[in-house]
């Protein structure tokens, strides 16, 4: 396939003006303003949730790391737990069903943009293996909530699917899905917040 055919784009143009390459992404093409904006506007559970809004990634995203946030201190992880579903401002959210069918093809296409996104925001391209199974917890319990206050999961099935939420207890308030604008609103908030504490640990 040759990049230079025209009807075979391999990179999609973003509002901030930069094309990003979705075969070999490059960090210089990322904007955090891009990825919030995407984000906001991609529907966790394909839209089959209950409110006015779609509960988006974007949300999804601020309660997993104010789970991690309120276990770990290292700004560096916190910035991951916000990202951690960053490669969605560009691919979407695919539920776990379909994720299986697709099989490898997708999972490389995420991973890459998860290395990319991480190297643009200095984090390690690659997460320590406790890193990585924290965020995945949080990931699970946000799940679990999300699934039997939005999605319809009765407490059974959440407990099949995404497993025990190890007593944390989340307030439901968190789970309101919220219009676009200000999720993306809050979510540049917090980067910038934590951002912040990243520039103040590295002196």
């Amino acid at each position: 396939m040759s990049r230079s055919d025209d009807s075979a784009r391999v990179w999609q143009r973003m509002l901030s003006g930069r094309r990003l390459d979705l075969i070999d992404p490059s960090p210089l093409d990322i904007e955090i303003s891009d990825i919030a904006h995407g984000l906001a506007r991609v529907a966790r559970w394909n839209g089959q949730t209950t409110g006015d809004f779609a509960f988006s990634v974007a949300q999804h995203s601020l309660v997993v790391e104010r789970i991690v946030a309120d276990r770990e201190d290292d700004p560096r992880w916190c910035m991951a737990a916000l990202l951690h579903d960053g490669p969605e401002y560009v691919i979407g959210d695919m539920i776990s069903p379909f994720k299986s069918i697709m099989g490898g093809a997708y999972k490389g296409v995420e991973e890459r943009l998860s290395c990319a996104i991480h190297l643009r925001f200095g984090l390690p391209a690659t997460l320590p293996k406790p890193v990585h199974k924290a965020i995945k917890k949080a990931d699970h319990i946000s799940a679990y909530h999300e699934a039997t206050i939005l999605a319809g999961f009765s407490t059974a099935e959440a407990l099949r699917f995404f497993g025990s939420p190890d007593g944390a207890t989340l307030d439901a308030s968190l789970f309101e899905p919220l219009p676009a604008r200000q999720v993306e609103a809050l979510f540049i908030e917090r980067f910038m917040e934590i951002d912040r504490r990243l520039i103040a640990a590295r002196g």
